[in-house]
């Protein structure tokens, strides 16, 4: 069996040593150690030191050299939005609030489709519209490579 122990950030990725590409939506995207198979047959093990996220445009190292591109699935999501800047940072606080990870973009906060989370949503004024497009989440604080490092202790509990 084909092993892969390192993933390579997007900035880094040699394209041309790409041979097969992987789709994964946002929570297959998070992982330590699975069976995978990509899109064009590649059969491998992910085996890594510790869970880590797999971002679109990464790539993971096989065992060979060869790497195996990241695409981040289109997934159901709910696109949120308002006319005022403010009420969409009150949206994000209850957002977080439910530890629901989010991608904020300057218009537009995106989460995964939950219709609770979407009825919530509306009941707070928020426009908001079912969309079909990858999700690609900020990363919590605590999880970068870097945190033990940052001065700021854990409480507890992940934010991925």
């Amino acid at each position: 069996m084909i092993r892969a122990t390192s993933i390579i950030r997007r900035n880094a990725v040699d394209q041309d040593r790409i041979i097969d590409i992987i789709t994964l939506d946002h929570g297959d995207r998070h992982r330590r150690r699975i069976m995978l198979n990509a899109d064009g047959g590649t059969a491998f093990l992910l085996d890594l030191d510790k869970a880590d996220v797999l971002e679109d445009g990464d790539a993971i190292r096989l065992e060979s050299g060869w790497l195996v591109g990241v695409k981040a699935a289109k997934e159901k999501l709910i696109e949120v939005s308002t006319e005022d800047p403010l009420d969409l940072l009150t949206l994000a606080w209850h957002i977080g609030n439910r530890h629901v990870p989010a991608e904020i973009t300057r218009s537009a906060i995106y989460i995964a489709y939950d219709h609770v989370l979407l009825d919530m949503l509306q009941g707070l004024g928020a426009k908001t519209e079912v969309v079909e497009r990858a999700l690609c989440p900020v990363r919590g604080a605590y999880h970068h490579e870097h945190s033990e490092h940052s001065g700021h202790p854990s409480h507890g509990h992940g934010h991925g």
